[in-house]
């Protein structure tokens, strides 16, 4: 077992881990991966038929549809995460930016601990409608530009994980 690089001294990286992923190649990655989730939110608005207004109050949408909507595009996208991180280390964004989520401990796939930094990353965004989830995906996110040295999300730490290049 590969010790944990969480009690090393701060600065420490594990030998032959490849570089950290700039935070541009991290914004890129994900706003593809935006767009994965938007077609996921347009599927389920058709769906549910969200998108249709209501004969009483027109302009008007039914709230219950718009929250099962929601509903289902978190489960779906969650399991797009999770499933991708576990496999590879990688959703299509970070596939087409040439990066990837490693264990810090050892570089590995993260496995099962994709599943968790999918759950912390995703199942917030359940909460939007309260606008806690969009201020959750705001601090999350730009919380890797002060972390040092490791450039890590919140989401990151939570299933001790780096983002490093898949080129090498």
């Amino acid at each position: 077992m590969a010790p944990d690089p969480l009690s090393s001294p701060p600065h420490a990286f594990p030998a032959g881990m490849p570089p950290l992923a700039t935070p541009g190649q991290r914004f890129a990655a994900r706003l593809i991966d935006i767009i994965v989730l938007g077609v996921i939110w347009t599927v389920a608005l058709i769906a549910t038929g969200a998108l249709q207004y209501t004969m009483d109050h027109p302009g008007e949408q039914h709230m219950g549809k718009v929250t099962l909507a929601l509903i289902f595009t978190m489960a779906v996208y969650f399991g797009y995460e999770g499933v991708m991180l576990a496999r590879s280390g990688q959703t299509l964004g970070k596939r087409a930016l040439r990066i990837r989520v490693a264990m810090l401990a050892d570089g590995d796939v993260p496995a099962g601990q994709g599943w968790v930094r999918a759950a912390v990353y995703v199942l917030p965004g359940m909460l939007i409608p309260l606008l806690v989830g969009t201020v959750f995906w705001l601090v999350n996110s730009a919380s890797l530009l002060w972390d040092k040295p490791f450039q890590r999300c919140l989401h990151d730490k939570a299933a001790r994980t780096v983002v490093v290049s898949a080129a090498h």
